[in-house]
């Protein structure tokens, strides 16, 4: 198995673009792998990850990428402009000739949240069902099985649309907050309404884990309507689940 984080973070990306997933078409989705407390692996725009290369990937200074968030409204060119300017020489790459996905800004508020270490934001056809209906915030506001629980935790934080880059970022701080406030822990999934998923690990493969069962998930919400729409488990129930020594210890064991 590869053991650089560049290595894992390729591996990851090329498995969360198999077609026959259907996460992920052409150049959609970006990845991201945290490499210290300052500097980060960041998809560059355009590739796809099905076939993405190590010249796929850009290494960013998140302090610099960070700065953005709090410096009022910026055009799209100084956007540009102000990623291409976080680019630093990476640890097996020089800093690369592609430019910095424009979801940089919320790899890099995502990067920063405890335990995470590896980003992975797909467009799923499955999830896209739910975030682009009416009825989305009513079909994600509860838990439906045991292992939905285990994987994606006891809630997703929830976007509303907004456009995408560093207005998107902003809006992804402000739920990262709220999700923090309200549950007392980072989230293992964020969705994004007319969007798609973020799905944030701690290792490569507990980022394809969630995603593989936010998708499950996702389809089993959609067909709970054909027979009347779904029926939540009880906070308590979500609580008990989340909780368990032995739940915790199959966390490990798949790969958290």
């Amino acid at each position: 198995m590869s053991d650089t984080i560049l290595d894992q973070l390729i591996i990851m990306s090329r498995s969360l673009g198999r077609p026959e997933l259907d996460y992920v078409i052409l150049g959609e989705g970006n990845t991201s792998a945290r490499i210290d407390a300052d500097t980060f692996w960041v998809k560059a725009s355009g590739h796809e990850l099905r076939t993405i290369e190590p010249e796929g990937f850009v290494c960013v200074s998140r302090r610099q990428v960070l700065s953005m968030l709090d410096a009022g409204p910026l055009t799209d060119l100084q956007v540009k402009e102000q990623l291409d300017q976080s680019k630093v020489p990476g640890p097996q790459l020089p800093c690369g000739r592609g430019h910095p996905s424009v979801e940089t800004v919320l790899h890099a508020l995502c990067l920063g949240l405890e335990g995470v270490n590896f980003v992975g934001h797909t467009h799923p056809t499955a999830i896209n069902a739910i975030t682009c209906s009416e009825g989305f915030e009513a079909a994600v506001a509860g838990r439906l099985f045991p292992d939905e629980i285990v994987v994606c935790g006891p809630a997703p934080a929830l976007v509303p649309y907004v456009d995408p880059g560093l207005p998107l970022a902003r809006c992804v701080r402000d739920a990262l907050h709220r999700f923090l406030d309200d549950q007392g822990e980072v989230p293992k999934v964020i969705l994004m309404q007319n969007h798609g998923l973020i799905a944030l690990g701690r290792t490569a493969q507990h980022v394809e884990n969630i995603t593989a069962m936010a998708v499950k998930a996702a389809r089993i919400r959609s067909g709970t309507y054909a027979l009347g729409g779904p029926r939540f488990l009880t906070p308590e129930a979500v609580a008990r689940i989340h909780t368990r020594p032995d739940e915790k210890y199959r966390r490990q064991v798949i790969g958290e």
